[in-house]
């Protein structure tokens, strides 16, 4: 019969083991109470960011519905009466006309900025050539440039081409303002797409203009909802080209003033009188549009950057 060995440790053996188990132990407790932390002053951060976003967004609109003593009372309070005689008022005081007018230049600025800037971003980022990275800096060093800058020279170059206080003149210098951006975001989205699918259309016969509208555009669908969201924010936002180009030239000549310098005419019109809710009516009405447009299409804008910054 075989004797059985036992094998005893000596007292102490297991210490290291036991302490390197605790010690692994602790190192995981410290990342979750880390990560803990980093939760609650990221949520915390964001629900701040958020009031500080929603509130004056209430306020806005509870104004539209007040009257000014009210609205000198107290700023959050509830209307003693919902109805709608500001947003009439504001309306009939022009905003309708200027809302009118930003709608037919963003209709044409905002498909053309999407398609020269697109074009542009593919064939930089498809296509290497000498020169590539000089045209791609230069576009980008566009964004980095103030607007404020280039206001004078702009201005008379506008003017030398009988373009100011004209729809066609001011939907040319938002397709310039725009294109940087809009180059710089779609050449990082083209970059992520697969090239196999590519060289599938090119064997196949298909030309550089097919391929880019048939095979390469609708692949970057979310990158440009995204980008093309941002620039009509912006575009819709826009002041002070405005401002500067879109101003009468003549007594006679009609005004063509958009929903920003709307606002400011709104301001004009009053003089010595105070009619606040029409103020906060026009701005309403403004904004309504632009955070439809952002809530309705706030998924895709996230799967867009997403996309372009984790393939």
């Amino acid at each position: 019969m075989a004797a059985q060995s036992t094998v005893t440790k000596a007292p102490g053996e297991d210490a290291p083991e036991r302490s390197g188990r605790t010690g692994r132990t602790g190192e995981r407790d410290k990342r979750r109470s880390e990560g803990v932390v980093l939760n609650v002053f990221s949520h915390g951060f964001l629900v701040l960011w958020a009031i500080m976003i929603v509130l004056p967004l209430i306020w806005l609109a509870l104004g539209s519905f007040k009257t000014d003593a009210q609205i000198g009372g107290s700023a959050l309070s509830w209307p003693s009466n919902w109805h709608l005689d500001a947003f009439g008022r504001a309306w009939e005081k022009g905003i309708g006309g200027y809302f009118a007018h930003t709608l037919i230049v963003l209709v044409f600025s905002v498909p053309l900025t999407m398609l020269f800037g697109s074009m542009a971003a593919y064939v930089l980022a498809r296509y290497p050539f000498t020169g590539n990275r000089v045209i791609y800096y230069f576009f980008v060093s566009g964004a980095m440039f103030p607007v404020f800058l280039a206001l004078v020279p702009l201005f008379f170059m506008v003017k030398r081409f009988d373009m100011l206080n004209t729809y066609q003149g001011l939907i040319l210098v938002y397709v310039a303002y725009s294109m940087p951006f809009t180059v710089f975001f779609m050449h990082s989205f083209f970059r992520t797409l697969p090239t196999a699918i590519h060289e599938a259309a090119v064997i196949d016969g298909a030309s550089d203009t097919r391929i880019f509208f048939q095979v390469m555009l609708p692949m970057a669908k979310p990158g440009l909802i995204s980008v093309g969201i941002f620039n009509v924010l912006g575009q819709w936002n826009q002041y002070i080209l405005p401002a500067v180009l879109m101003q009468p030239q003549t007594s006679g000549e009609p005004e063509r003033y958009m929903l920003t310098q709307g606002l400011i005419q709104l301001q004009y019109q009053m003089g010595y009188e105070t009619d606040l809710p029409v103020l906060f009516a026009g701005a309403t009405i403004a904004i309504i549009p632009m955070l439809a447009v952002y809530l309705s299409f706030q998924r895709q804008i996230q799967a867009g950057l997403t996309s372009a910054t984790l393939k």
